[in-house]
């Protein structure tokens, strides 16, 4: 329904008005690239509503974890008696910092130095060599091993 009265002509005489002038054409942007990059949007900070991790985890490798058992082939038994070493399995995930606390921690010993290796079925062995003032025979019989 059109609207009545003076209403009606004034609509209407803006209507002709819109009609008579010039229709101008949109001008594009020029642009300077050629190729054409995303505009930079809005980027919020992480606000989480809760956390993902309820508590801190605890340390996986205590000592306990760290020295799995120790070895009592022939050759770590000769190794026990000539150079003053314990042989271990210990964890692959463990170095030697962690054994020499391990190793100190359960068994009250001072260690000299530790070599490991891998071995080819995938276990790690660590040689505990002892200081002077320690005799693996002793620290083996008390472990159990002899």
């Amino acid at each position: 329904m059109a609207p009545k009265g003076k209403d009606a002509k004034a609509t209407a005489s803006k209507a002709a008005k819109a009609v008579k002038k010039n229709i101008k054409k949109k001008t594009l942007k020029p642009r300077y690239s050629v190729v054409f990059h995303r505009p930079k949007t809005l980027k919020r900070t992480r606000d989480p509503k809760y956390t993902k991790k309820s508590a801190v985890g605890l340390e996986k490798l205590d000592q306990y974890a760290v020295l799995k058992c120790p070895l009592t082939t022939e050759s770590a038994m000769k190794k026990i008696e000539d150079n003053n070493t314990l042989v271990f399995l210990v964890d692959v995930r463990a170095d030697k910092k962690k054994i020499k606390k391990a190793v100190q921690n359960m068994y009250d010993i001072q260690t000299k130095k530790i070599n490991t290796l891998i071995r080819p079925d995938g276990l790690k062995k660590a040689y505990v060599r002892l200081t002077s003032d320690y005799d693996a025979l002793d620290v083996a019989n008390k472990i159990g091993i002899i």
